[in-house]
C-alpha cells in the first residue's frame, strides 16, 4: 500500500531517482524525457564524473549522491550490475528507514523498482527497511531504443499502486507484463535474452546470402528490414486475416508459404534440421542459467 501522496506523485509525474547511469538507467531517462516528463524530477547516481556531465548534457536530468536520491525519489529504480546492487541498497537503506512504509499514515516511503537481472524481491527485501514496496523487472535491450518488453512481479509489500506506478514510468520505453515471480525465470528466457536468439537467426540469414553470393551490405539490408517488418507484422492487429485480432505466427506463416513454393522449401528444411525443438531446449537451457543466477541472491 502506498499513501496518496505517493500515488499521486509516483504515477503523474512524481520523482523518478536512478541508481545506476548506464545504458539502461540511461534509455529508462532518456525515454522518460522524450514522453513528456519533466527533467527536474528525474535523478540520477553515477559516480563517474564524465559519465554523469554526458547525462545531464544529453537529458538535463540531475545528477546526485544516493542518499538525495533517496530523500527525493517517488520511485527509486536500481539500475546497476546485480554484483553492485548489495553496495547500492546498503548507500540508500538508512535514508529509508527515515521515510515511513506506505502502510503507515501518512507514510511516503518510495517504491523500489529493480532492473537488475536476476536478483528475487526476497533478496531486495532483506536488504531494505521493513515493509518497503518492491518491484522486480526484467526489462530488454530494445528499451534502448524504447521499444522494451518489461516483465513485473511484485514483492511482498507492494500493491497494486506500487504496480501501476512502475508500469506507467515503464510505458515510456515499451510494453509491459506482469507475472508471479516463480514466472520470471521462464520470462527472462523468452523475452530477456530472447532479442540474442533473433540476432543469431539474422546474423545467420546473412552469412547464408553472402555465401550464395549477395554482397554483405546487400544481404544485411533485406535481412534487417525483413526482421523489422515481421516485427510489424506480428504486433499490428488484423495482419494475419481476423479484424481486430492479436496476430497468430502460425496464421501469419502460413499466409507467406504457397504450397509447394520456396518458402515451404526452406520451412521443410528447418523443421527437418530441428529448429524446433533446439529453440525449446535454448528457452529451457535460459531459464535454468536464469534460476541458478538468482539462487546465488537467496
Amino acid at each position: 500500500m502506498t499513501s496518496d501522496a505517493q500515488r499521486s506523485g509516483a504515477g503523474a509525474g512524481g520523482t523518478v531517482a536512478v541508481l545506476g547511469g548506464g545504458k539502461i538507467g540511461e534509455a529508462l531517462l532518456g525515454g522518460l524525457v522524450a514522453a513528456g516528463r519533466d527533467a527536474g524530477a528525474l535523478l540520477v547516481v553515477e559516480p563517474v564524473a564524465a559519465r554523469a556531465e554526458e547525462l545531464t548534457a544529453r537529458h538535463g536530468v540531475r545528477v546526485v549522491d544516493a542518499p538525495e536520491a533517496a530523500r527525493r525519489a517517488d520511485v527509486l529504480v536500481i539500475a546497476v550490475k546485480p554484483a553492485d546492487v548489495p553496495g547500492a541498497l546498503d548507500a540508500v537503506h538508512d535514508v529509508l528507514a527515515g521515510r515511513a512504509p506506505g502502510g503507515v499514515a501518512g507514510g511516503d516511503r518510495p517504491t523500489v523498482v529493480s532492473l537488475a537481472a536476476g536478483i528475487p524481491t526476497s533478496a531486495l527485501e532483506a536488504r531494505l527497511p521493513a515493509d518497503t514496496a518492491v518491484v522486480r523487472v526484467m526489462p530488454n535491450t530494445p528499451m534502448l531504443v524504447g521499444r522494451a518488453m518489461c516483465v513485473l512481479s511484485p514483492g511482498s509489500a507492494a500493491g497494486e499502486s506500487e504496480l501501476a506506478a512502475a508500469e506507467e514510468m515503464l510505458a515510456a520505453v515499451g510494453r509491459t507484463v506482469r507475472v508471479p515471480e516463480a514466472q520470471q525465470d521462464l520470462a527472462t528466457a523468452l523475452s530477456g535474452s530472447g532479442p540474442a536468439y533473433v540476432f543469431l537467426l539474422a546474423e545467420a540469414m546473412i552469412d547464408a546470402g553472402v555465401a550464395l553470393g549477395l554482397a554483405r551490405p546487400v544481404a544485411t539490408e533485406l535481412v534487417t528490414a525483413t526482421v523489422e517488418g515481421a516485427g510489424g507484422l506480428l504486433t499490428t492487429p488484423g495482419s494475419d486475416g481476423r479484424e481486430g485480432a492479436a496476430p497468430h505466427p502460425g496464421l501469419l506463416r502460413e499466409a507467406v508459404t504457397s504450397p509447394g513454393g520456396t518458402t515451404a522449401a526452406a520451412l521443410a528444411a528447418l523443421e527437418a534440421d530441428g529448429l524446433r525443438p533446439a529453440l525449446a531446449r535454448a528457452v529451457a537451457a535460459a531459464r535454468d542459467r536464469s534460476a541458478a543466477l538468482g539462487r546465488q541472491y537467496g
